[in-house]
């Protein structure tokens, strides 16, 4: 019998060989940490100078990390680590450390790793200023090359890219009431721990410490850069105070017009926005639902309950260069972003609703959409939370969504029988899933509801064989002063065969004749 347990020794000890440098240092110690400082006062992180703070964005741009300097540069690992210097909204300094076979070591400050645009600013910078956070660059692109595809910086921000993709939307490790009257608190990561890969390895771990007024927490991600980059997360929080609007995995994205709303005077561009709309996935009902976005003329927040959350996200579906005509920002390569939870059913991801918080913005330099998940369960002074979730950057694909889609809707002054009031015309094009190769006189079905104070006229389908694909027209006439709140999909032989779509308008729009 004593035999038998020669293998499960060495077991043991391949597994801890593999994990490389976990006795160094773990997620238990971040957790340790996380828990300690739960129980201390908050103090808020020193700035930086007031001259580096005030720096315009073009000057800040301008300061640029030396790529030789880039950390296990002269290594044998596939990835390698820019640093990203403090000024502009990167107000604070965080800790960074590298955890290898020898241990954990700081990285210190250097001010030398950087060019600047002018003498006269590069002798104002402290020699022990610290970096505002990291980029994490791989040979994407092939063998020879390295490519910026993950950053971790400002607050708990964190950006990514998959193949051939230019940066867009951010996710952050937390949110804290979101778009509630009393103010939303900003929680920063504070200290991160990488993991130095091995030779060849196309995988990382890093090791994140948050900490804000109203909570604390410890945060693992596993990162997979690829032709979509994927990190499977960890988080422990701890919260110091009652939180009124927990926001689980928050995304935040930009959405200036878009073929549903009015281009802005003096605008050529036909559309300018990171994120086409919000994706959710029910794991319960099965149901798929999709809600384009709007630059409102109000702030704008929707709750969209969920019985199971199976995944949520803001995917960019427009992926044609003429959807925006826009060279140098390329909005057509910005990535779309997809949660996924991965712990247990009643682990922060049961019943909840997914938030879209939608800000009125004059500007595409405005990141004016929040989307997260606000789960039923209350965040409570002194309690504590594990959430598991992968994290996808990537084509609009990476939702693994088999239903038809909604590529494009569109929304006009109504045009159909009798109309009264201010009657909208709604359309909206499905194609794909069960949808494809269908007949053009298939049996297919529109399926309409409107919410509180909204008449629907009439609503029909039809195949339109220039696009190839199954429009649904809607007329439907909104009380003055409610929005117009829509949901519709389409079915044959009474099996509904596309996602949801759902709609929101504010009454304080101009495409219903009002801009107050």
């Amino acid at each position: 019998m004593r035999g038998l347990r020669l293998p499960v020794f060495f077991t043991l000890i391949t597994t801890m060989a593999l994990c490389g440098y976990a006795q160094a240092f773990g997620f238990n110690d971040v957790i340790k940490k996380a828990s300690a400082m739960s129980g201390e006062t908050y103090k808020e992180p020193p700035k930086a100078p007031d001259f580096l703070r005030n720096l315009g964005y073009s000057e800040y741009q301008s300061i640029r990390f030396k790529p030789d300097q880039s950390l296990w540069r002269s290594g044998r690992s596939r990835f390698q680590v820019m640093m990203i210097p403090q000024g502009s909204f990167y107000s604070n300094a965080v800790r960074l450390n590298v955890i290898d076979g020898e241990g954990v070591h700081p990285i210190g400050f250097d001010k030398a790793m950087f060019d600047y645009p002018s003498p006269e600013l590069a002798k104002r910078i402290p020699a022990d200023l610290g970096y505002a956070g990291f980029k994490l660059t791989y040979p994407l692109s092939g063998k020879g090359t390295q490519n910026q595809f993950l950053v971790f910086g400002g607050a708990s921000y964190f950006r990514g890219v998959g193949a051939n993709q230019s940066f867009g939307l951010s996710g952050r490790g937390v949110a804290v009431d979101t778009g509630l009257p009393s103010g939303e608190e900003f929680p920063a990561f504070t200290e991160f721990w990488m993991e130095h890969p091995k030779a060849g390895s196309d995988v990382m771990v890093v090791y994140g410490l948050l900490d804000g007024p109203s909570l604390t927490g410890a945060y693992r991600f596993e990162i997979y850069p690829g032709k979509s980059t994927k990190m499977d997360v960890t988080a422990q929080l701890f919260f110091r105070d009652d939180i009124e609007q927990l926001g689980q995995a928050p995304l935040t994205s930009m959405f200036f017009y878009g073929d549903n709303t009015l281009r802005p005077r003096g605008e050529w561009r036909p559309q300018v926005h990171d994120s086409k709309g919000l994706l959710i996935n029910d794991g319960l009902t099965g149901e798929w639902l999709w809600r384009p976005l709007v630059n409102p003329a109000r702030l704008q927040l929707s709750y969209h309950h969920v019985q199971r959350l199976d995944g949520f996200g803001l995917i960019q579906r427009d992926r044609e260069f003429d959807d925006f005509q826009d060279g140098e920002a390329r909005y057509d390569r910005r990535p779309s972003m997809w949660v996924k939870p991965s712990g247990a059913v009643d682990d922060g991801w049961d019943k909840g609703e997914v938030v879209l918080v939608e800000i009125p913005s004059s500007a595409e330099s405005n990141d004016n959409i929040v989307a997260f998940f606000k789960p039923d369960q209350p965040a409570t002074d002194g309690a504590s939370r594990k959430l598991e979730y992968s994290v996808m950057f990537g084509e609009p694909d990476i939702t693994g969504q088999p239903s038809a889609r909604a590529v494009r809707t569109f929304v006009g002054k109504g045009n159909g029988p009798d109309e009264q009031g201010e009657a909208l015309r709604m359309v909206v094009d499905f194609k794909g899933g069960e949808l494809a190769g269908l007949r053009p006189d298939a049996a297919v079905v529109s399926q309409v509801s409107g919410g509180e104070g909204v008449e629907v006229v009439e609503h029909f389908v039809e195949y339109i064989e220039a696009r190839d694909v199954w429009r649904l027209s809607i007329l439907a006439v909104p009380s003055p002063e409610q929005s117009l709140n829509l949901r519709g999909f389409l079915t044959k032989d009474d099996k509904q065969v596309t996602e949801t779509w759902t709609y929101l308008l504010g009454p304080s729009t101009d495409l219903r004749g009002n801009s107050g």
